[in-house]
């Protein structure tokens, strides 16, 4: 664990990271020329440090997402008149997502790993807490609700197609996955309220938490093959006895790991847990638990290709040489 540093006062927080680990984001303590301590954006490289992203006209400021190679980073940040605003900041410019119709404060937190898809959300002309997706050609696009007043974005997949949150369905909150042709899904709940937080690459995968019958909090994962499924149970003999999964927070790229917090009844505390599920396999591109002549195809067909997908096995943003020797280097395993 590494130390970040601050903006010269006392505290800082990390809130997310680039593919390739170089590129943290957060907010941290800041002194004006005033010497008030005030919250502000950062962007954290090995190279440079940490940087004050600024605000957009106002005091402060909150990353909460950056893109897959660290050169977009998203939040909401204070403007010249007091009021929220959801941002994108990119080459030293700080840029005002607006608000949806009438409506008020508006938050970005996740964004597309090319940087140009961006998820949160606002409120509306009533007053009510929507999500949204918004992109330079569509603006701020409210995704609505699953029957009730109010919903959330918080997560959003590499190509900025499906977007996961929270929305409200009668009496309770309920976890979502939305995409444009299927609009907002309930991804349903292990008892009470669920919250999605994180997505896969490809969309598939879904993290986040739930209440249980019993009213404990449980880390859950979805697919559309199994459902929600309750983490505790699914890897039960991974944890030792009295320990739980309480909440998954993120997903790898390919869906194999999942990082979040717990509770450890062997040092009786909570701590942050990261989950190797163990599928899929290193070059599995197909996802079918099988190296084979698929996998290898699916790369030489994609090969010189750009974009963050699943033929881009080491997450580099271009499908080349070294995709391909991770498919041939583990041909024939789980076959």
């Amino acid at each position: 664990m590494q130390d970040l540093g601050t903006l010269g006062s006392g505290a800082s927080a990390a809130y997310g990271v680039s593919a390739d680990g170089r590129v943290a984001i957060g907010t941290a303590q800041y002194y004006d020329e005033y010497w008030y301590e005030l919250l502000r954006a950062f962007r954290w490289t090995i190279a440079e440090g940490m940087r004050n992203l600024g605000t957009l006209g106002g005091h402060e400021s909150w990353a909460f997402g950056v893109s897959a190679d660290g050169h977009v980073v998203v939040g909401e940040s204070y403007n010249a008149t007091g009021e929220l605003r959801a941002f994108r900041w990119q080459n030293g410019v700080m840029q005002d997502l607006g608000v949806l119709p009438d409506g008020g404060w508006s938050g970005a937190s996740g964004v597309s790993a090319d940087g140009e898809v961006v998820v949160g959300s606002s409120y509306n002309a009533a007053a009510q807490l929507r999500a949204f997706r918004w992109t330079a050609a569509t603006g701020m696009q409210d995704l609505g609700t699953l029957g009730g007043s109010e919903s959330a974005a918080i997560g959003v997949s590499a190509d900025g197609s499906v977007v996961v949150g929270w929305a409200r369905s009668g009496e309770q909150d309920r976890a979502f996955r939305w995409t444009a042709a299927g609009g907002m899904q309930d991804l349903g709940t292990l008892g009470g309220n669920s919250y999605a937080y994180g997505v896969s690459a490809d969309g598939r995968a879904v993290v986040g938490l739930s209440i249980n019958t019993a009213g404990q909090q449980c880390a859950f994962r979805w697919t559309a093959a199994r459902g929600i499924e309750d983490l505790n149970r699914t890897y039960a003999s991974l944890l030792t006895n009295g320990s739980r999964l309480g909440a998954a927070y993120a997903i790898s790229h390919d869906g194999r790991y999942i990082v979040g917090q717990g509770y450890n009844a062997a040092t009786r505390r909570s701590e942050a847990f990261l989950l190797d599920t163990g599928f899929p396999l290193r070059g599995d591109v197909s996802r079918d638990g099988c190296i084979d002549d698929a996998d290898l195809l699916r790369v030489l067909f994609e090969f010189g290709g750009r974009g963050y997908r699943n033929e881009d096995i080491n997450w580099d943003g271009v499908v080349d040489d070294a995709d391909l020797l991770e498919v041939l280097f583990n041909f024939g395993s789980g076959c």
